[in-house]
């Protein structure tokens, strides 16, 4: 769990940089996929599934 855990912080540092840098290149986008297979096999999984999840709802329930 550490090994991925450190995995996981340092491909969301790796994403933050490139989308800060303006340009994704492939080896960009690689990163982030990779960054998002290690989230969702991770503890952090159901947690950000439950966020975006309630996210969705306060988007839903919203009437212009």
């Amino acid at each position: 769990m550490v090994i991925s855990l450190s995995v996981v912080v340092l491909l969301l540092v790796l994403a933050w940089i490139f989308m800060r840098s303006g340009g994704l290149k492939f080896s960009h986008a690689l990163v982030c996929v990779l960054l998002g297979f290690y989230l969702a096999s991770s503890s952090m999984a159901a947690t950000i599934h439950d966020g975006l999840t309630a996210t969705a709802e306060v988007v839903s329930g919203l009437r212009p």
